[in-house]
């Protein structure tokens, strides 16, 4: 897939296609349904299909303290949508400029100019422009007078309430990482690259990998069972704690650290990949370092007694 990095690189190469626009934060089986109608419109028209997303979010870029967790990074996300057969995606600064864009000029210069759109896809609750204007029917409108067609997608259900990002990050909150599961088609999890910590684990006995979460919010917070593949290995069984370890540090940005607890790995600098499978406890803060190392130990037995309990780590380990 390609990625195109900023309007100021479209050419005549990406034009026309076949487009759609969202968040798709999560790819969940909502998104999947709306890059399928994005696919199969792309093969009517035997063209190529366009994904164009914003970065950062709208609501991290106006406000963001209050700005919905991410469930996953851009990266995951790239990630996810190449898996799906999108072969083009398209990522906007979201700046002032963009924000004071109406409807109308945001169509002409992305859809038309930019893209040269022949058919635009577009979720039914999406909208567009510092108007907000820009929905289906505004789109449906335009397209008479600039030569393309669009539809809209229905909203996806699961067990009679819609799937979306906003319940998969309850889910995630909650630990329900069953119906996390259920709601993205896929177990949860967050990727990325090893970096160096303050080595604190390592002081504790029980060394951890830190992994940036390149998002301005977690949607998860607490220790956890889970696996972790990358590195040369595969679904290894682990305990990982996803918070701003408030015992030793004063920081608000949350990280991820993950103890394998089988061998010695040498993780520094490779990607990694953790999925989620459990909750053991939420983060919480300790008098002392020596009542942390204690807890430490006892999350580490709770770890392998519910891995053993649900596989082996082997990649039948079940989510719960």
């Amino acid at each position: 897939m390609e990625l195109i990095r900023g309007l100021h690189n479209l050419g005549p190469s990406h034009r026309p296609c076949v487009a759609t626009i969202g968040a798709f934060d999560g790819v969940h089986l909502g998104h999947q349904a709306v890059i399928r109608q994005l696919q199969d419109k792309a093969a009517d028209f035997a063209l190529p299909s366009t994904v164009i997303v914003f970065e950062p979010l709208p609501r991290e870029y106006l406000a963001p303290l209050d700005a919905p967790a991410r469930i996953m990074s851009f990266r995951e996300k790239f990630l996810a949508l190449e898996d799906l057969g999108v072969d083009r995606l398209l990522r906007i600064h979201f700046n002032e400029g963009l924000r004071s864009t109406s409807a109308q000029a945001f169509l002409e210069r992305i859809f038309v100019r930019g893209l040269g759109v022949r058919y635009i896809v577009l979720g039914d609750d999406f909208r567009f422009g510092n108007d907000r204007e820009g929905d289906i029917d505004f789109i449906q409108q335009q397209g008479l007078r600039y030569g393309y067609e669009a539809g809209s997608t229905e909203t996806f259900e699961l067990e009679g309430e819609r799937v979306s990002s906003t319940r998969i990050r309850k889910a995630l909150a909650e630990g329900d990482f069953t119906l996390a599961e259920r709601l993205l088609s896929r177990p949860y999890r967050i990727s990325g690259k090893v970096v160096y910590g303050r080595q604190l684990g390592r002081e504790l006995g029980f060394p951890t990998a830190n992994m940036e979460l390149h998002r301005l919010r977690s949607p998860l917070s607490g220790v956890y069972a889970v696996t972790v593949s990358g590195a040369g290995l595969e679904n290894a069984p682990a305990v990982a704690n996803v918070g701003t370890r408030p015992t030793v540090s004063d920081s608000i940005r949350a990280n991820l650290e993950v103890h394998v607890l089988e061998g010695k790995p040498q993780l520094y600098g490779k990607h990694l990949q953790v999925t989620f499978l459990h909750k053991l406890r939420e983060e919480q803060k300790f008098d002392s370092v020596p009542e942390l190392q204690q807890q430490i130990a006892r999350d580490v037995t709770d770890a392998r007694s519910w891995l053993a309990a649900h596989g082996n780590g082997s990649g039948k380990v079940r989510a719960g």
